[in-house]
């Protein structure tokens, strides 16, 4: 408290330092009172505060001071009462006569943003949303469906789609395939794998159960053409020839697409290849059943994700890598070695053209000068890279390498397979 002549009148403004209006909870009711005590200048001109303490005026009018504030409280209680009991938060309209409060009810105001807005979806039994390559029907759909029960699908009409929705928060996952056991690599999606940032998150393997569709009523010798995406034509060739059927065959995007295109245009000498689901979906007569020359026939879908996983020792896990050298594929026997000495077993190895140098020339003064082409080398092995093995094998394969990319650590799909039967 700062020194005061007896006979000084000053403005309690000047004494109390003015402070950003407190906020009080009431209870129940949750509303924000802000309370501004509106200062009578006249009263306050005759105020005075003695300096020396005792049981002088100070000390009275302190004691008034103090009575004020109780009065005040008491008033705020009062009315926090009376609007429970009215169960309305408009009627307070005033505290001590002045209509100054600020009365705004919690739940209008928006909520903020928690980290839980922000981080990555839940894993397996959440909602999620999953992005795939086709239509409703697809074969990805039905993927998607196998890694993410009860998971919201979200079809896209080019796999490149898929990636960007994942990578702009439209999806929390994509579901893509990467190879089948009769047609082989999907090599667009592992040329889309190095261009995008996306992990590698898990992986899953669906039997595909080929059936041959139609509008009702439609015979098989009706028919002058079937449509499919290119690799179910190539699986079920054999089968179309054995059922006699001297048919065109054409390629569209997927063989959901096939289905929609055949049951939305009326095409009556037309079948597509596609799902059972497909046929129910889109309203089609299935005229044979499990198409596909070989009951074996499996797709490999790997489940991609912004943000890796920690990979872990406790279950089988697989490590998905990419790699290059600038010297060519002198090395490649370098590299696996790496892992043969460590007893790590490899499970795919695939070759991609290096887009930004596919031919490299070399010189010889005896033979002249050559070309060879470059190549990125895909491999996946069975280990995590919580392994120390891996670790190890990694780092020798960096030693002999130009570029290493780590695509995913994740669960292997260890779930029971036998030939589907259809859905």
């Amino acid at each position: 408290m700062q020194s005061l002549s007896p006979s000084s009148s000053i403005n309690l403004k000047s004494v109390i330092r003015t402070s950003p209006s407190p906020t009080y909870r009431l209870g129940p009711s949750r509303l924000d009172i802000q309370c501004v005590y509106r200062f009578d200048s006249a009263n306050a001109a005759s105020t005075n505060f003695n300096s020396s303490g005792g049981g002088g005026g100070g000390g009275s009018n302190r004691a008034d001071w103090q009575s004020t504030c109780a009065i005040l409280a008491s008033k705020v209680v009062s009315q926090q009462q009376d609007t429970e009991k009215s169960g309305n938060a408009d009627n307070i309209t005033a505290v001590n006569g002045h209509k100054t409060l600020d009365l705004v009810p919690i739940e209008n105001l928006p909520k903020p943003l928690t980290i839980t807005d922000l981080s990555p979806a839940p894993m397996h039994g959440s909602t999620l949303r999953v992005a795939y390559q086709g239509v409703p029907g697809a074969y990805s759909e039905a993927a998607a469906g196998k890694a993410y029960p009860n998971c919201e699908a979200i079809p896209c009409d080019q796999f490149e789609v898929a990636f960007q929705a994942v990578e702009l928060w439209i999806a929390d996952r994509a579901v893509l395939p990467v190879e089948n056991s009769l047609g082989g690599s999907i090599h667009r999606n592992y040329d889309l794998l190095l261009r995008h940032r996306l992990h590698i998150v898990g992986e899953v393997q669906l039997p595909v159960h080929h059936c041959l569709l139609a509008l009702p009523g439609v015979r098989k010798e009706y028919l002058t053409r079937v449509i499919s995406h290119p690799q179910a034509l190539a699986q079920c060739e054999l089968t179309l020839t054995k059922l006699g059927l001297k048919v065109a065959r054409e390629a569209v995007d997927d063989t959901a697409g096939a289905a929609e295109f055949v049951a939305a245009n009326n095409l009556r000498d037309t079948a597509a290849i596609a799902s059972a689901r497909a046929a129910n979906l889109y309203g089609l007569q299935i005229l044979a059943d499990g198409i596909q020359d070989d009951s074996s026939n499996v797709t490999r879908f790997v489940m991609l994700a912004r943000e890796p996983i920690i990979p872990r020792t406790d279950r089988p896990f697989k490590t998905s890598i990419v790699f290059a050298h600038d010297k060519g594929t002198s090395v490649l026997f370098k590299v696996l070695s790496a892992f043969a000495f460590r007893n790590i077993s490899l499970t795919k190895i695939e070759s991609r053209p290096h887009r930004n140098r596919p031919i490299r020339l070399v010189d010889d003064a005896n033979v002249g000068t050559a070309k060879h082409f470059e190549y990125m080398f895909y491999v996946d092995f069975e280990a995590s890279m919580a392994d120390v093995r891996a670790q190890n094998a990694l780092a020798e394969v960096q030693e002999f390498t130009s570029f290493l990319r780590v695509l995913g650590s994740y669960p292997m799909d260890m779930t029971p397979w036998c030939p589907s039967r259809g859905d």
